[in-house]
């Protein structure tokens, strides 16, 4: 017997998976990979949980496939921000079922709690999005599975069902009781986890599909930096620390110059193509107002091989009228 789960790397899910394991079922831990994680890499935190379990981690990446079904254009609409909750689960769930049954397996697990999350976690959201996925009945929830109608799984005797959880509500207190009863180590914390539930990136990535299109190259350059918009329509992008600069400067996207200071430290910064003579030029007076510089000297920058000489802005308060974030 074989069970897919759907695994975020989070406390829930991973307790959701030992329970499964426990009774003897081989579990195959699926991440699936939207492209609006978290902005660190968290796939050796992952494995870490899966190996403490006894369960093999497989990521699945659906960028193009998020970004042409779920994202621009969602059924049940946004949450707060840009965040297509039910949409999102429903494209995860039908995507662990292709999953299941390339694998042979015979059901789906999630460590949803019911209650948890206002939007996509109550009982009405939660039946939706198996409605939506075609899984009804091949998903099982152990942590709120006695809250929840049995599912084929528990109904053909695969899965003990009194060896569950009813767990509701957003207390931790049953999952750090089961914690110290398996001795999971190094769990995270709860936390968003999804980009789009961010007010601030929201602000980004409405401001970004009002003037282009947005692809799967795109969503890198969205994690860090200052954002702008400028005077003609330019997008720039510039990094606010040294652990920013190196991420922007290791993206490959053929919308954007690299621009970076010649002879002097500065930010690395990332401009769109098609930008005017004009947002070029003020561009590198915002790149250069970031720098140790002073309005009475010119500096020289690098748009990709192409020099620019400018001079830096009087202050950062002239540059508030084109700050996206």
């Amino acid at each position: 017997m074989k069970a897919i789960a759907l695994f975020s790397g989070g406390l829930d899910s991973t307790l959701a998976m030992k329970m499964i394991i426990n009774q003897g079922i081989e579990v195959l831990a699926i991440n699936i990979n939207m492209g609006f994680g978290s902005t660190k890499d968290r796939l050796e935190h992952m494995q870490n949980q899966c190996d403490q379990v006894g369960a093999e981690l497989k990521i699945i990446d659906i960028q193009s496939e998020f970004l042409q079904d779920v994202l621009f254009n969602p059924k049940h609409g946004y949450g707060k921000n840009f965040n297509p909750c039910i949409d999102c689960h429903a494209k995860m769930f039908a995507v662990a079922k292709r999953v299941m049954e390339e694998e042979g397996a015979s059901f789906l697990i999630s460590g949803e709690v019911m209650g948890q999350r206002p939007m996509s976690q109550n009982k009405d959201a939660m039946q939706t999005v198996l409605n939506e996925s075609n899984c009804d009945g091949l998903l099982l929830r152990p942590m709120s599975a006695l809250r929840l109608v049995p599912t084929i799984a528990e109904e053909k005797g695969w899965v003990d069902r009194d060896k569950l959880e009813g767990i509701t509500g957003r207390s931790r207190e049953r999952q750090l009781q089961m914690v110290k009863e398996i001795g999971l180590e190094n769990f995270e914390s709860p936390g968003g986890g999804c980009l789009l539930t961010d007010a601030n990136f929201a602000k980004k990535m409405f401001d970004f599909i009002k003037h282009d299109k947005f692809e799967v190259k795109d969503i890198p350059i969205m994690k860090f930096g200052r954002h702008f918009r400028l005077k003609d329509g330019a997008k720039l992008i510039v990094g606010r620390n040294k652990e920013e600069n190196a991420y922007l400067q290791d993206i490959d996207n053929d919308k954007f110059y690299h621009i970076r200071t010649v002879g002097i430290p500065g930010p690395h910064a990332m401009l769109s193509k098609n930008a005017t003579k004009d947002d070029k030029e003020l561009a590198a007076k915002i790149i250069l107002t970031y720098c140790k510089t002073s309005v009475q000297n010119s500096y020289t920058l690098s748009f990709d091989g192409e020099e620019l000489s400018a001079s830096p802005l009087e202050s950062r308060a002239e540059i508030k009228p084109f700050t996206i974030l």
